[in-house]
């Protein structure tokens, strides 16, 4: 009876652990960072971001900063002033929310003339139900997740396992 509890302690953990196990970590522009003149947009195509997900932003501090912004003030380069400006050299930004997310430098001339500016959308975390359908976090719109699926099957097996033979 102790080793079928254990079995199933296990498998729960398990189902719980996988999703956050498969959070990314993307540093925003690979080995060139957060800096001027670099196509973060060409960066950013291909990848998908999920929530859950981080964005690290990695420059010289005191040079460049990074600011969450609107789509409003991400087109005019312009944030205000009571948007969070993260100036430590290695910002780290969990994706909490699906969405369009806007990130700017906001130091003067370098987003508008130097290209620091960034935006993507982020879908819902990997296994979690649609919020509309077809919009673009539901999963008929994303490509499905491979190693969650894999994972959470391992996962169900042990569990079925030791279940049965324990």
């Amino acid at each position: 009876m102790a080793s079928s509890n254990i079995f199933f302690i296990i498998a729960i953990v398990a189902f719980f652990a996988v999703p956050s196990c498969l959070a990314t970590e993307f540093t925003v522009g690979d080995e060139k960072g957060w800096s001027l003149d670099f196509d973060y947009q060409s960066w950013a195509a291909g990848k998908e971001f999920h929530v859950g997900d981080k964005l690290v932003f990695n420059y010289r501090a005191g040079v460049h900063n990074v600011i969450g912004v609107s789509g409003i003030e991400f087109q005019q380069c312009q944030a205000s002033s009571n948007n969070t400006v993260r100036s430590t050299g290695n910002d780290v930004i969990t994706l909490s929310t699906p969405g369009r997310k806007w990130y700017i430098c906001g130091v003067p001339g370098h987003c508008a003339a130097r290209n620091m500016k960034l935006n993507i959308t982020v879908l819902a975390q990997v296994g979690s139900p649609a919020t509309a359908p077809g919009s673009p976090t539901s999963p008929s719109a994303a490509t499905p997740n491979v190693a969650f699926s894999f994972y959470g099957w391992i996962a169900v097996m042990v569990s079925f396992i030791g279940l049965v033979f324990v």
